[in-house]
């Protein structure tokens, strides 16, 4: 019950805000990098690196090598980034030796492509937002982000790591998979992830639209491996929406009069002045004026046919109610192409969901294959023991029964070898008589010897 309660809750969510792909800056999403017609490139990015070129595989694109050391790789994108809301997705690996280093950054930059292959600490005046990861602090490595309106050098900072606006441990190096860092800009704020996890969010950042999005890394002498598997850009709102709305902004502006011609240009002057304020915004900055379309056409009055006195006039009100019905099919199939991409994705959203449902079921039965294991190798262990005891209780009586057949064969060896006391008692009874005997002969022939006077 619970987990189909959870499975549910998690469609209810993939339902409720739908987000559309941005492919011209996105790689890697369809599997397959660096396409099979036109090997080593990536389509829409630039790819730079020094002393060598990054190496672009179909699955993933090495930045900076195993070896040499001091190497720089970036990838930029040929296209700026026109939407307000979106989210990065980049999942890369880094691997090497032991005392090995470099840092990652993900740029969401203006002047991307003079930024080229720098990393935050020699960027200089640039304008926008850059995460770095590295293993600043020696606890395994760090992810931080900083903001930089172009009043900044970074390159001439005496503490470039003072002016992080968020951070959090990141043990990044060596992790045998891929990683994911994921940065999500809406209304409410900006939020960064590291695998589904949030590591810093904040209500007091937003990047302005024009913005290029980029990866970059570098190393030192001993240097550590990036590999970047994708970069995938979406939004909620789809490219070929904005560009149908600014296509159908002017086809009604040509089709007013002259002074609704008018005051389109300058709506649309001011649309340009507002949009062309750029540069980061923070909390306390002006936010930027965005355009929004309230219709996608203007209705045509009903009029009666008794107002028509001319070939002229009635041809000029069919031509205006065929354009206004253009303009409605033209709504329509865009709405419709817009439902449809969204029922696109949420199939897509329901598939994923059901491989992962499917993943975890697959981890169920191998749950039940290892209990299963378990449960014979504590009966194989318990069948040891019991074992193992019936023979060290084996081994112990048979050592008793051989100590106590030696402890007696050695008794009787020694008490055979003994001589009796009987025996002993004789010769001593013996000695003491011939010592008599011959003290009383002694005494004899001296009491008969004769004595000798001087």
């Amino acid at each position: 019950m619970r987990f189909s309660m959870s499975l549910a809750a998690l469609l209810g969510a993939g339902a409720a805000q739908a987000y559309f792909l941005v492919s011209e800056l996105s790689f890697g999403y369809a599997g397959r990098i660096s396409p099979a017609d036109n090997p080593g490139h990536i389509a829409n990015f630039a790819v730079s690196g020094q002393p060598g070129m990054p190496e672009i595989l179909s699955s993933k694109v090495i930045l900076t090598p195993v070896a040499p050391g001091n190497a720089r790789g970036a990838i930029w994108s040929e296209n700026p980034l026109i939407h307000s809301n979106w989210i990065i997705d980049v999942d890369f690996r880094a691997s090497g030796p032991d005392r090995a280093g470099g840092n990652l950054n993900i740029w969401v930059a203006r002047d991307g492509k003079n930024l080229g292959t720098r990393s935050v600490y020699n960027a200089g005046r640039f304008d926008g937002l850059v995460l770095v990861i590295d293993s600043h602090g020696g606890q395994g490595g760090m992810l931080r982000g900083f903001l930089n309106d172009g009043s900044t050098d970074f390159s001439q900072h005496h503490n470039v790591d003072s002016l992080a606006f968020g951070h959090c441990q990141f043990s990044y190096r060596n992790l045998g998979r891929p990683a994911q860092i994921k940065l999500r800009q809406r209304g409410d704020g900006f939020r960064v992830q590291i695998d589904g996890k949030t590591c810093f969010e904040t209500s007091k950042v937003s990047l302005p639209k024009g913005n290029f999005v980029g990866i970059t890394a570098s190393t030192p002498d001993s240097p550590d491996s990036f590999e970047v598997f994708k970069m995938v850009v979406t939004s909620d709102t789809s490219s070929h929406d904005l560009n149908s709305g600014s296509s159908s902004n002017n086809d009604n502006s040509n089709n007013n009069n002259n002074n609704n011609n008018n005051n389109g240009n300058n709506n649309g002057n001011k649309d340009t002045s507002s949009n062309s304020n750029g540069g980061t915004q923070f909390a306390y900055s002006r936010q930027q004026q965005v355009p929004t379309n309230s219709q996608d056409f203007e209705e045509v009055a009903d009029q009666d046919a008794d107002t028509f006195q001319s070939s002229k006039a009635q041809f000029q009100d069919l031509h205006n109610r065929l354009q206004g019905t253009n303009h409605q099919l033209a709504s329509v199939y865009r709405s419709v192409s817009r439902h449809h991409q969204m029922d696109e994705q949420r199939h897509n959203e329901v598939q994923d969901l059901f491989a992962a449902v499917n993943s975890k079921l697959a981890l169920l039965d191998q749950l039940s294959t290892f209990q299963q294991r378990i449960v014979a190798l504590e009966n194989e262990v318990r069948n040891m023991n019991t074992e193992l005891h019936e023979r060290l209780s084996t081994t112990e009586r048979s050592m008793h029964g051989a100590l106590r057949t030696h402890h007696m064969s050695l008794t009787a060896r020694v008490t055979e070898n003994i001589p009796g006391h009987g025996k002993l008692i004789a010769v001593i009874i013996g000695t003491q008589v011939v010592l008599v005997g011959a003290y009383v002969v002694y005494k004899r022939r001296r009491a008969n010897s004769p004595k000798k006077y001087l």
